[in-house]
């Protein structure tokens, strides 16, 4: 099923888009391309084949994920420009 030239000014003005009549022609075109390879893909018959969320096999390149310990919190708090009992100070932005 193509779409119109009517159609896709009726789109266009939907989402209010001004568009010149070259950009709606060339845009029904890329359009009228897309929902042609919808289309093939439609009458492909895929009754036996399996389901996958991927296309292709893929394998996780990060390493598992383990718990580590942290910095200390002295540790943590030695680089802050400014701490005061334990707590990053940080400067004031509501009076």
């Amino acid at each position: 099923m193509a779409i119109s030239l009517d159609e896709l000014k009726h789109v266009a003005e939907l989402a209010r888009l001004n568009l010149s009549n070259q950009e709606l022609n060339a845009m029904q075109s890329d359009l009228n391309r897309v929902l042609e390879s919808f289309r093939q893909l439609h009458e492909l018959r895929l009754s036996g084949v399996e389901l996958t969320s991927h296309s292709v096999d893929s394998t996780s390149v990060w390493g598992e994920d383990e718990p580590a310990d942290g910095l200390s919190r002295s540790d943590a708090l030695e680089a802050a420009p400014s701490a005061e009992a334990g707590l990053f100070l940080v400067p004031t932005i509501f009076e």
